[in-house]
């Protein structure tokens, strides 16, 4: 007798594209989802910047971040250091503190340390800036170990329109 092969089924991928054109309210939606996605990517990179583990002996100063109406304000605590051993870099996205704080040699000889609570060595931080911000309008102040940036805001973020004069040539 012979075995009589049954024939397999042949797979079939049908794959349907629809166009979707947003109008209206999807529009809106789309934009408001697309946002939500944008900060939630900042938030993301702001708490893999935070956990990265520091280099040894560097160390990361305390920041508070002010928002008013016309700008923004980051203090950073900074005891200890000099405004000449301190490097801000500024972009559109965030703001880098970096430095090194030097242990002073004390006057008298020291036998042995009881308790050494405080930070030396580099540090860095970087605050991630979610507003349009005036870099070349910024400024920074060192006051009894306090470092205030002063970041003022971009009111129109487009910028502002202005007309382009147009000039009729004629034929001749």
């Amino acid at each position: 007798m012979s075995e009589r092969k049954i024939p397999r089924p042949r797979e079939v991928t049908v794959k349907m594209i629809k166009l979707v054109h947003a109008t209206g309210l999807e529009r809106i939606e789309l934009e408001r989802l697309r946002d939500r996605v944008g900060r939630l990517y900042v938030a993301l990179q702001e708490a893999t910047e935070t956990d990265t583990p520091l280099a040894p002996g560097a160390w990361s100063p305390p920041v508070d971040v002010y928002e008013g109406e016309d700008a923004v304000t980051i203090c950073i605590e900074l005891p200890g250091v000099r405004a000449s051993e301190i490097k801000l870099g500024l972009t559109n996205s965030q703001l880098r503190i970096c430095g090194e704080k030097r242990k002073r040699t004390p006057r008298q000889r020291v036998i042995s340390h009881l308790c050494s609570e405080r930070g030396y060595g580099r540090f860095s931080r970087v605050v991630t800036l979610r507003w349009t911000i005036s870099i070349a309008d910024a400024t920074a102040e060192l006051t009894n170990g306090m470092l205030i940036v002063h970041l003022p805001k971009i009111k129109d973020r487009r910028g502002t329109e202005f007309k382009v004069p147009i000039k009729e040539k004629s034929d001749e």
